[in-house]
């Protein structure tokens, strides 16, 4: 079976979690600010969902989604582009020793509680979930 990078174990660590939610902070911070030299990024409001290390702290995923769901298909590239000044003011900001290597990912989370309630909604599972 082969070993997923972020999940060692029983979970991640309380050190990946804090370290994890400061730069879900700062990211969002700096993003909603407009701190980027990009004027493609900072037109968009972009949700940083979560973020999540790797056991090591060397690599940070977001999961990220623009507000209201439009140009999905460029915030991941638009952010992709910036990563170096973003993990630069990351690492300013935290003053962290080591500031991890940015990656970024659609934040699928609503779109699976959509489908979730889509199933739960449905007359066999809800004749189901009675009984």
């Amino acid at each position: 079976m082969a070993k997923n990078k972020f999940h060692d174990g029983p979970g991640p660590s309380q050190r990946q979690l804090r370290v994890g939610e400061l730069i879900r902070r700062t990211l969002s911070e700096v993003l909603a600010r407009g701190d980027i030299h990009d004027p493609d990024l900072n037109r968009m409001s972009i949700t940083v969902g979560e973020v999540r290390t790797s056991p090591d702290l060397k690599i940070a995923t977001a999961y990220v989604l623009p507000l209201g769901g439009q140009g999905q298909d460029q915030v991941v590239q638009l952010l992709a582009r910036n990563k170096a000044e973003l993990r630069r003011v990351i690492g300013k900001k935290l003053g962290l020793k080591f500031t991890p290597d940015l990656r970024f990912q659609l934040d699928q989370t609503f779109d699976q509680m959509d489908e979730t309630r889509r199933m739960l909604d449905q007359d066999a599972v809800r004749r189901d979930i009675d009984e």
